[in-house]
């Protein structure tokens, strides 16, 4: 017997529809193209229909939908992606900054769902959660067999809403529950602001990302920190920002270019997506000096920020090399409360430059070597094709071995669950000492907690095949290489010791005050605002670095 079924190119139009595609389509969009449109549409259609109606088995019609989304976006670059539902979310966060929770960022530590931070002044932060709790149970449903993404999912939802959750903390003998009441997290843009340098003449402010706040958000940083006294030098750090919206990133760079200069533009495939965009005020900060830290972390908004200052000579960059990320995403609505994060153009700083890392797309693989020489507007030679490159590279440190291995066992947020524990109270001028360093070893023994160097695997797995091959006369040495090892690994303690005590009192810190604390306390320890510091109080260094050299 037939089956019914509807007629397939009236499926594909519907699926056209479905799709946000609409059924009248072709505008600018060639007859060849048009026609491999449609006729696409109708293929798909009825393969989707012929599988999910007839496969030997069932299949799940909606995750078979996104499978082949996924797949089709996969021929793509990595940055246009389909949205669904649950994520929309996260859109909320990149644009607006703010969701609908109850502002608790969970992570993964020691296998646990975990707290890693709550969100100052959300109602987990008012109502006593605190990093290091493990989560164990989540609106009823334990955490042991939830995901990261499944946690997250129930912690959202609509403000005004309440969820309960159970938490184990370290020196409680049992769980602790909360009901907490999800409303709009406001996150902060602007995480910390502060004066820096020996004679507290600089002015630091860090930038999280670019929501639509956030231009709003470093002026009112900047002007508070001119309401105490003169500037000579601002250190705006953008490490770790992986972007946002273009049009604060215009904003923000406004605050320090003359009115009218241009800051970024656009090109894509229609005339639409070509556009360019200038400073549209008058400075707040016309020539006072600015050094912009950023990293490998450093993407999109950040690397237009960074960008335009560099090409117009107006900061120096300091730190290493951005994510290198210059592909412009339109957010298209889609039925059912998803979207398409869609690449429509690439961005290009003033003198030129694609922000966008060449080889970085699945399309685009051994394009490095195409990177172009460009100048800024004073006659210095900037290169693109990786992002980003800083005129000072500053590495931050690289952790060692042994930090590497305590940090894979989560041996300093475990122990800082234990000193949380032990300690009601934290000093106001707490830092962590020698004698702090001596109980985390203590403690770590006596948990007994097995933090193996990489080394140590390799000479295990020596060992064993030496074993296997029956080469005893090499057991000797291999006993004499595990002695050497343990004692180098006790000295690693004393050779690393300032830090493994960063490390640790970062941690401690996090369980006792708030980021902006935080930070405050761990920046005279930071290398790279340390640097930063250095070349603005340097007035004939900084001059010298945005002045072409005769190479150039």
């Amino acid at each position: 017997m037939h089956r019914l079924r509807p007629n397939a190119s009236l499926l594909g139009l519907l699926l056209a529809a479905s799709m946000g595609i609409g059924v009248v389509v072709g505008f600018g969009v060639p007859d060849d193209d048009l026609f491999e449109l449609r006729k696409g549409l109708r293929i798909f259609g009825a393969v989707y229909e012929e599988v999910v109606t007839g496969y030997v088995e069932p299949v799940d019609p909606a995750h078979l939908m996104r499978v082949g989304v996924d797949a089709m976006l996969e021929e793509l670059d990595p940055y246009t992606t389909y949205v669904d539902e649950s994520e929309n979310a996260r859109i909320d966060i990149i644009t607006e900054g703010q969701y609908g929770g109850v502002g608790i960022e969970v992570g993964r530590r020691n296998g646990a769902i975990t707290v890693v931070s709550p969100v100052t002044g959300a109602s987990a932060y008012r109502q006593g959660v605190r990093t290091g709790d493990v989560l164990t149970t989540v609106a009823g449903q334990s955490t042991a067999s939830l995901s990261l993404d499944d946690v997250e999912a129930l912690l959202r939802g609509q403000p005004g809403t309440t969820v309960r959750i159970a938490v184990r903390r370290e020196g409680r003998p049992a769980p602790l529950t909360f009901t907490l009441t999800r409303e709009q997290v406001e996150l902060p843009d602007v995480t910390y602001r502060g004066r820096i340098g020996a004679d507290r003449q600089l002015g630091y402010v860090k930038l999280e990302r670019f929501t639509r706040d956030a231009p709003g958000d470093v002026e009112d940083a900047l002007d508070a920190l001119r309401e105490t006294g003169p500037l000579q030098g601002v250190v705006l750090d953008l490490r770790d920002n992986p972007g946002g919206l273009l049009r604060a990133a215009v904003r923000i760079t406004a605050l320090f270019v003359p009115q009218g200069t241009e800051v970024v533009s656009t090109r894509g495939r229609g005339d639409n997506t070509n556009k360019s965009y200038t400073s549209d005020r008058a400075p707040l900060l016309p020539e006072t000096p600015v050094v912009v830290l950023v990293n490998g972390q450093s993407a999109s908004a950040s690397e237009i920020v960074a960008g335009a200052l560099q090409d117009h000579d107006r900061g120096v960059i300091m730190g290493t090399t951005t994510y290198g990320k210059g592909l412009v995403q339109n957010i298209r609505s889609l039925p059912h409360n998803t979207a398409l994060k869609l690449t429509t153009a690439q961005y290009y700083t003033p003198s030129g430059r694609t922000i966008q890392r060449l080889g970085a797309g699945r399309r685009d693989s051994g394009a490095a070597s195409r990177a172009r020489a460009h100048e800024t507007t004073g006659g210095r030679t900037v290169r693109d094709g990786h992002g980003i490159r800083p005129d000072v590279q500053v590495p931050a440190p690289s952790p060692s071995a042994l930090e590497q291995a305590l940090t894979r066992r989560a041996a300093f947020f475990r122990y800082a669950n234990h000193y949380a524990a032990t300690h009601d109270t934290l000093a106001a001028d707490f830092a962590v000492d020698e004698d702090d360093l001596e109980a985390f070893r203590a403690w770590l023994d006596r948990e007994g907690v097995q933090y193996s160097l990489e080394v140590e695997r390799t000479l295990d797995s020596l060992r064993a095949r030496i074993e296997a091959n029956g080469y005893d006369g090499l057991q000797d040495e291999t006993a004499a290489l595990s002695e050497a090892l343990r004692d180098t690994k006790a000295a690693a303690f004393d050779r690393h010791a300032s830090a493994l005590m960063r490390r640790l009192e970062r941690e401690i810190l996090a369980r006792y005050v708030s980021a902006s604390r935080r930070t405050e306390a761990l920046l005279p320890a930071d290398p790279q605002v340390t640097a930063a510091t250095e070349l603005l109080q340097d007035a004939d260094r900084y001059d010298q670095i945005l002045t072409p050299t005769d190479e150039e």
